[in-house]
């Protein structure tokens, strides 16, 4: 015991913080690359922010182009965009004047977030649960109709799930209303409509990876020993199958919290998604940069959160990686 002292419990801890970091060092090209993307994607589209239906006076407009710096060949608005990005601002609105990319953005957020949660938590709670089922019965009924509603879900598009549970839901029952923001009833449609389309893909998900899992050896062996049936699906075999389903999750949540363009905007949801979709409208570019760079930000991060928990519960994963 001399020669070999204990090591420190937190020894391990050293290379996943260095993973980390080295991650988030890898953020900074993948978001200066999504940044020059979508800069000049948006001044390739034709029209400007300025244009109305009455033209405004060409003194005007010089004057408001120059103001904003729109008078500038486009690397050189390039270079400053990012030159105030490393300061942390976004820049001003262009339809908005007076207030700052930052400000509208930070106004958005929450409730984006708060729907995207919910919407979350509700594909968890609905698609994990329907996959343990169907792969511990299968080829019955227990399978085949979860499955199929699942494979519903997957082929009917938000744009068209949206608009039927708003008609059954709040047109005809009178449940829920059927749009706006500011009470708990109007979470439930976009919540409903984001999340289950959400839960059909990870209950597939679910279902294909516990049906590999349930023929490896040892947890024919758990069976073997008596093992409750609850136990093996929700604890022996849940744990190895559910890693695909963690990195689905990544990529999900992040599209979930950092706001549906097409959900929020029919359920006139004032989150980060209608903004964005607004903004594209507006041709205001400004507004398109931040919230295509803020969704870039959410999806990088969620991965690594993703990956993260991937690692805990898979310790060869955090072991490959050190």
């Amino acid at each position: 015991q001399a020669c070999n002292p204990p090591r420190p419990s937190h020894a391990g801890l050293a290379p996943m913080f260095l993973y980390v970091l080295k991650r988030l060092a890898e953020m900074i090209p993948v978001l200066l690359v999504v940044v020059i993307t979508t800069f000049f994607l948006a001044h390739a589209v034709p029209g400007g922010p300025f244009d109305k239906e009455r033209p405004m006076p060409a003194e005007v407009k010089k004057q408001v182009e120059a103001y904003y710096g729109l008078d500038q060949p486009l690397h050189v608005q390039l270079g400053n965009y990012i030159g105030n990005l490393a300061q942390g601002s976004l820049g001003p609105s262009m339809k908005y004047p007076g207030w700052t990319v930052n400000q509208i953005i930070g106004e958005r957020i929450p409730v984006s977030v708060v729907l995207g949660s919910l919407s979350l938590l509700i594909a968890i709670l609905v698609g994990i649960p329907i996959g343990v089922i169907a792969a511990s019965r299968p080829n019955t009924w227990m399978d085949r109709v979860p499955m199929g509603f699942a494979l519903i879900g997957i082929c009917v598009p938000s744009f068209v799930f949206g608009p039927l549970l708003a008609l059954v839901f709040s047109l005809q029952l009178g449940w829920f209303p059927p749009c706006g923001w500011g009470s708990v009833s109007h979470l439930v449609l976009p919540s409903l409509a984001l999340g289950l389309i959400t839960a059909a893909p990870l209950a597939r998900l679910t279902r294909g990876e516990l049906m590999e899992v349930y023929t490896l050896d040892y947890v024919r062996t758990a069976r073997a020993k008596g093992v409750s049936p609850m136990r093996v699906r929700f604890v022996h075999a849940l744990r190895n199958g559910i890693l695909p389903v963690v990195t689905y999750l990544g990529p999900a949540a992040a599209a979930l919290v950092s706001g549906s363009f097409v959900v929020e905007s029919l359920f006139d949801v004032p989150g980060v998604g209608r903004l964005f979709v607004t903004a594209i409208i507006n041709r205001d570019v400004p507004v398109i940069l931040g919230t295509t760079l803020l969704y870039a930000v959410a999806l990088l991060c969620l991965n690594l959160v993703a990956d993260l928990a991937k690692a805990a519960l898979d310790p060869r994963t955090a072991r490959d990686r050190r």
